[in-house]
């Protein structure tokens, strides 16, 4: 079978592996049989720092490395340090790619991020307007440092011959993400702050903008399945989306969640708070064409098992 063939044998580090996504990323490797799978820790190594980075790979000896770490927040979380997430993310990507290249690492796949796309990208966004535009101010500096890696890859395809591919994953959401308010991106944070009220017994729930943007979102364990997929079966220069084909409004989004976690109270939107990108959807035939992709969870589905996991996850705090 091809996907037993491809990681027979072979070592796998997943940069990130500990987070919400490489959770995801190693149960979809080990699904597919593979016996080892390195995930370096922040506290072991500093991807910032050329030196960690040596030692990690003398560490891991990875046949393949799916970078997936990134310093990463909402819109709060990016105003508030641009100057980090542009730093932190592209001396991560630049000298893990460089020294994966220099060591012989057989394939990285690199780990983009919708925030790359300009402003005005036209809907769906498709992978050739990569370059038409500005990203949305508020986040261009970790859009851009990530965007960087696309760049790089292809830049040492061309002159090396190396087999490093870019995927481009819409915003992701599920069980374990991130429910921290003042990090966290929109769906938890809207999970979090209805239930919270309604525990509490308030009217309304406050909400950034007004409501008028959209998004689009993956599930996180198909947005997994899309990134091992690529490492399985894709070898090209392209950039590739990954993402689920669903675009829905934040107003709309915000109503769903309140119907699925069963807050009645009033939704207020704090339009001095800003709204980023005006729209975002992507268009995802490249990743069913190149490597046989469709993202297979349906939007209430997945919003109701991410709810069900948070409050499961609330309960046991509390014994």
């Amino acid at each position: 079978m091809e996907t037993e063939s491809f990681w027979k044998d072979r070592r796998v580090c997943v940069t990130g592996g500990a987070g919400f996504l490489g959770s995801f990323v190693q149960q979809k490797l080990r699904e597919r049989g593979v016996g080892e799978i390195f995930v370096p820790t922040i506290e072991k190594y500093n991807l910032v720092e050329r030196d960690d980075i040596v030692r990690l790979l003398d560490d891991a000896r990875p046949d393949v490395i799916i970078h997936l770490a990134a310093h990463v927040g909402g819109i709060g979380a990016n105003r508030e340090h641009p100057a980090e997430f542009f730093y932190d993310n592209l001396m991560m990507g630049v000298q893990l790619l460089h020294e994966s290249y220099r060591r012989g690492v057989e394939k990285f796949v690199a780990i983009g991020t919708v925030c790359a796309y300009p402003k005005f990208t036209p809907v769906p966004f498709k992978e050739d307007d990569l370059w038409i535009g500005y990203p949305e101010e508020t986040n261009a500096p970790y859009g851009l440092a990530k965007k960087m890696l696309l760049v790089q890859a292809q830049a040492y395809r061309q002159q090396y011959g190396y087999n490093a591919i870019f995927l481009l994953p819409v915003n992701l959401y599920g069980p374990r993400d991130n429910f921290d308010l003042n990090s966290s991106h929109v769906i938890p944070a809207m999970i979090r702050k209805m239930i919270e009220a309604q525990e509490a017994g308030q009217k309304e729930v406050v909400l950034w903008g007004d409501g008028s943007p959209t998004r689009e979102f993956i599930y996180a364990e198909d947005a997994a399945e899309g990134i091992v997929l690529a490492a399985e079966r894709y070898n090209g220069p392209d950039a590739v989306n990954i993402g689920s084909g669903h675009e829905i409004a934040i107003r709309d989004l915000a109503e769903l969640i309140a119907r699925l976690t069963g807050f009645e109270g009033k939704l207020v939107w704090d339009t001095i708070k800003p709204n980023g990108q005006p729209r975002r959807g992507l268009d995802t035939t490249r990743a069913e064409q190149y490597f046989g992709f469709k993202a297979r969870t349906s939007f209430e589905e997945g919003l109701r098992r991410t709810i069900d996991w948070y409050r499961g996850a609330r309960t046991a705090q509390t014994r």
